[in-house]
């Protein structure tokens, strides 16, 4: 007589292994990532349990939040047991994180070092995987009037006007300038272009009276600062 497949159902599983009951009882400190996406897709396939489905798709990214948060939901549902809806649902919480992070830096209002700049800026553009150039504008105590995407770019590259990033500087009223890019490479190497840009927009902008503060090169985990490394 041939055994009867085990479920894979939550409700069959104890009470301590179940992610919502757990989270109820015993706070949501007490899950582990795995757990968390558990609760999220409610159920795993004929072969696995959430939990394990969960497991399989965090060791595909190394077990790294933020490289899960890069995935599509088309990439997600290449993992038997994800659907459409599910694959929606992890999509949609990751993004929710990221909003809150970015969220959490807006309190800087003024800025006082480079270090202030990557907080503000790596939840928007840090994890991108095309390349975007943006510019901080700021007054005279360096406080921000506003932040600005001048351009999107692909993969290698974006453009940057020149003529306009000064033109919105005039408008604003602001008298210092930040500019920040961010390479989906990872790489914190400033290329020619980046240089090239850096030292236009510095040169035009001081025959105007306004300064460029500094030029951040911004990815996932780190930044690479102009005015830091003296080149500005």
């Amino acid at each position: 007589m041939k055994e009867k497949p085990s479920s894979f159902s939550i409700k069959n599983w104890s009470v301590d292994d179940r992610p919502r009951e757990k989270l109820l009882s015993k706070g949501r400190q007490a899950l582990s990532d795995a757990e968390l996406i558990a609760i999220l897709i409610g159920s795993g396939s004929r072969d696995e349990s959430a939990v394990q489905l969960s497991k399989r798709i965090l060791a595909s990214v190394a077990n790294n939040l933020n490289q899960l948060g890069r995935l599509n939901v088309n990439q997600l549902m290449k993992f038997k047991g994800i659907g459409e809806a599910k694959a929606v649902s992890i999509v949609a919480c990751l993004e929710l994180g990221r909003r809150r992070r970015g969220e959490e830096v807006q309190e800087i209002k003024k800025i006082k070092s480079s270090k202030h700049v990557f907080e503000l800026m790596q939840p928007k553009i840090g994890e991108l995987q095309h390349e975007e150039f943006w510019i901080l504008y700021l007054n005279n105590s360096n406080a921000i009037i506003q932040t600005l995407q001048l351009s999107k770019g692909g993969i290698t590259g974006t453009l940057v006007d020149v003529r306009l990033t000064l033109k919105k500087a005039l408008e604003l009223n602001a008298t210092a300038l930040i500019l920040v890019h961010n390479h989906p490479s990872g790489t914190l190497i400033a290329s020619e272009a980046d240089k090239e840009i850096t030292n236009k927009i510095k040169n035009a902008g001081a025959g105007m009276d306004i300064k460029l503060l500094d030029h951040l090169i911004v990815t996932e985990k780190s930044y690479f600062s102009f005015a830091d490394e003296g080149l500005l």
